[in-house]
């Protein structure tokens, strides 16, 4: 399969009234189903913290699991959160970027395997991109992932900094995790 026929399987889905993710790799369709609902706001506050940094500095544009990339291999896909540092897409194309992102974040689902995350986050590294982030709310960690050097586990004592992409930046990774409310604070 190439990315023509991938758009034409997309485009029967939409008029089907179906709206599925869909990414090719090695040729093949994968159609990607939703995320469950903490890895959602995992998501969400993860690129709120890292946008808050990001766009008053003008570094970049970050992109949330709808944002498709072609990397240099022919493979479609979309990390759940990405960075693309500013000098290197001035303005975001009407299409999929093609090219590798800086930064790729995979956050893991309720039903997702570890293994086939650390393989497409070791992928974007072997194509380029600086830091591959795996957050597991599973067991609470934040993994990063860079091009030199082992993995890095961070636990919720932990602050994740990245200074080859934001100096200065920090994000204590006890924040990641959505919060319980209390009884009081469902009835205000």
């Amino acid at each position: 399969m190439t990315l023509k026929d991938l758009e034409k399987v997309q485009k029967t889905f939409k008029e089907a009234g179906q709206d599925y993710q869909l990414e090719l790799e090695s040729g093949k369709i994968i159609i990607v189903g939703p995320s469950d609902i903490v890895s959602s706001e995992i998501g969400v506050v993860f690129i709120w913290l890292l946008a808050n940094w990001v766009y008053p500095r003008r570094l970049g544009r970050i992109f949330d699991s709808a944002g498709g990339f072609i990397l240099p291999d022919a493979t479609l896909t979309a990390p759940d959160v990405s960075f693309v540092r500013a000098s290197r897409i001035r303005q975001s194309p009407r299409y999929f970027a093609e090219l590798v992102p800086d930064l790729v974040v995979e956050i893991k689902s309720q039903s997702d395997r570890i293994k086939p995350i650390v393989n497409k986050i070791n992928k974007f590294i072997e194509l380029g991109a600086q830091v591959g982030i795996l957050i597991d709310p599973d067991e609470e960690t934040v993994t990063v992932y860079r091009q030199t050097g082992e993995p890095m586990v961070l636990g919720n004592q932990d602050i994740l900094i990245l200074p080859e992409l934001f100096p200065g930046w920090e994000l204590p990774i006890s924040e990641l995790w959505p919060p319980i409310f209390t009884e009081a604070e469902t009835q205000a």
